[in-house]
């Protein structure tokens, strides 16, 4: 769990007191242990000394991981919600929506439209690039051969995160499980994507999330997280609807023509500068890139 850029739950400071007000959520008696606060904690925050894994939850979470890793092909819609301050440092919510298509282990098309310019990108294998539809610029870059390479390098070189890369990865139990200081199941959901989901809370040194899993096709409905070194417990959502496995992608879904004719533009992480405008920016929209203060 070292990005935790896709799952949690909002776990209260306290554990044992999460959600006490929900309806019908059933938690575990907390264990007999020493807690401790993350030292880069920003607000109240406890965590168990040694980590007290549910057995239960974890078997949830290794379920949606195998059932996601199995396909081939996926396609979801993502619907984004975070939280960014104002000025009066409350915050304000913006809001992405992706359609995702994904063919492993190394094509990844995202189309993105929110709260600001669309954005999409388009990985083949060999290459990532990304492109501003209003703005008509493109970056490209040379990138690794696989997903989950490509998503390390996207970040490394141009800070590009997409609130949902957990999900996409090759193992996304892997990539929550080495980290993991908490976890245990809240209960059910008859609400969340018009399906009964599980609840699942899980917690790192880094953050804590919530995360909402279709108890019978095993696939991820909901995920709330909220970062412990953001001041103000700001939320990170993410919903997700229109689920297709191991359908075949049509032809050309992973390049668009407007890449021969768009301005090229070179990746580079925003805190480095651009050389085109702030709205060129090749970075989908995400948590760590929030729209300016209002």
């Amino acid at each position: 769990m070292q990005r935790l850029r896709v799952p949690i739950v909002s776990v209260l400071a306290i554990p044992g007191l999460l959600w006490a007000a929900a309806a019908g959520a059933q938690q575990p008696a907390p264990s007999q242990q020493e807690y401790v606060t993350p030292p880069h904690a920003a607000v109240p925050v406890v965590l168990p000394k040694t980590p007290d894994l549910d057995p239960k939850a974890l078997a949830i979470l290794k379920a949606a991981s195998a059932k996601l890793a199995a396909a081939h092909t996926l396609s979801f819609t993502a619907t984004a919600t975070y939280e960014s301050p104002a000025r009066t440092l409350q915050p304000l919510a913006y809001m992405t929506r992706s359609r995702v298509l994904v063919q492993r282990p190394d094509k990844l098309q995202v189309i993105t439209e929110g709260d600001g310019p669309a954005t999409e990108f388009y990985y083949n294998g060999k290459t990532m690039m990304a492109l501003s539809p209003q703005d008509d610029y493109v970056a490209v870059s040379d990138a690794p051969p696989t997903i989950d390479a490509m998503l390390k390098f996207a970040y490394q070189t141009a800070a590009i995160t997409f609130p949902f890369d957990d999900v996409i990865s090759s193992d996304p139990y892997a990539e929550l499980s080495p980290d993991l200081k908490l976890a245990f199941v809240v209960g059910q959901s008859h609400v969340v994507g018009n399906t009964v989901t599980d609840i699942v809370a899980i917690a790192s040194e880094m953050a804590q999330a919530q995360i909402w899993i279709g108890a019978e096709d095993k696939l991820p409905r909901m995920i709330h997280v909220i970062y412990f070194n953001e001041p103000g417990n700001f939320r990170h959502v993410v919903e997700f609807s229109d689920w297709k496995l191991n359908v075949d992608p049509p032809a050309g879904s992973f390049t668009s023509a407007r890449l021969a004719t768009a301005k090229r533009i070179k990746f580079a992480s925003p805190d480095a500068g651009l050389a085109a405008p702030a709205s060129a920016a090749p970075a989908p929209a995400a948590p760590a890139a929030a729209p300016q203060k209002k």
